[in-house]
């Protein structure tokens, strides 16, 4: 059950990528970022206040949000800090690269969690999951290679090194999560640290944007930004619950959450009318490829 809900998550979360990637077109980045934290947050404080003021309404489903003290949401505290860390660093990354380029690069993401996860938590892979794995990092260096027919050098291009970071940070997130999960409810972490990291980012957007924003990018409003709160709520709830689930694997649930790139990955194509597609898709192959291999050594 926890592996359909990570695939489901995965699609969500190619949505999101969609959706991020049209609101950043030319426009200023922090305050989409800031706009993002704001919808998220609104979607997840009903719960916490029906939860409180009329806890029986919520008490016996999947959206009851536990009363919790401090012991607990400096915790949540952390894990906000983290992900608004990687969002930063990806959205700005997102802005100024091919979103072809982007997608296949976070998919590379679970390999720095299966590390941990191997370090950490001790999880073990059989044969058809090492497959997986290494399929998944053969594609980045493959990916490299088409990069650089489009005149991006990933040594040396900055937004490269950015959507690099996000991930390393989301990998760190993604272990954090397997921590929380164990510990406390998971709608609890998803619904607090959405309000933690809009005031966050209210800091952020007071100190840093606001002071400079004639001077650079103007921000305009675009839908799209409030369907990306709206998606990728959706994918972390089904994401926080996976791993809440028995016997559920970080290593693998980060894995297949990245297959969100096979949805970015066509709306590139066809709507964003990105170039070099063919490369690409080699790479694009490898990752599906290695997918399969992570769901038969899952079920097998």
């Amino acid at each position: 059950m926890w592996l359909l809900l990570a695939f489901c998550s995965a699609a969500l979360l190619g949505f999101y990528d969609v959706f991020k990637k049209k609101s950043l077109a030319n426009n200023a980045v922090l305050p989409v970022l800031g706009l993002n934290t704001l919808f998220s947050s609104l979607i997840f404080l009903p719960f916490i206040l029906v939860s409180w003021l009329r806890p029986e309404w919520l008490e016996d489903t999947l959206f009851f949000v536990p009363q919790v003290g401090w012991e607990v949401h400096r915790f949540i505290i952390l894990k906000s800090l983290i992900v608004l860390s990687s969002w930063t660093f990806g959205y700005f990354g997102m802005k100024y690269l091919p979103l072809t380029i982007v997608g296949p690069i976070n998919a590379t993401r679970p390999v720095m969690t299966l590390v941990g996860a191997l370090l950490i938590f001790g999880e073990r892979l059989n044969v058809y999951q090492w497959i997986g794995v290494l399929l998944a990092i053969v594609s980045f260096f493959m990916l490299s290679r088409s990069g650089k027919k489009e005149g991006i050098d990933f040594q040396h291009n900055r937004w490269i090194w950015f959507v690099v970071l996000a991930a390393l940070l989301g990998a760190v997130s993604g272990l954090y999560d397997k921590y929380l999960m164990k510990q406390f409810d998971n709608m609890v972490v998803q619904s607090w640290y959405n309000i933690y990291q809009l005031f966050l980012m209210g800091g952020v957007l007071m100190f840093l944007w606001l002071p400079k924003r004639k001077t650079t990018t103007p921000f305009h409003w675009d839908w799209c930004i409030i369907l990306i709160s709206v998606f990728l709520s959706a994918a972390d709830f089904v994401y926080f619950y996976a791993l809440s689930m028995d016997g559920s694997m970080i290593s693998i649930v980060s894995m297949v959450r990245r297959g969100s790139v096979i949805v970015s990955f066509l709306f590139g194509a066809m709507v964003f009318r990105e170039k070099n597609l063919r490369s690409k898709a080699v790479d694009l192959l490898l990752v599906l490829i290695g997918m399969v291999f992570l769901y038969l050594g899952s079920v097998l």
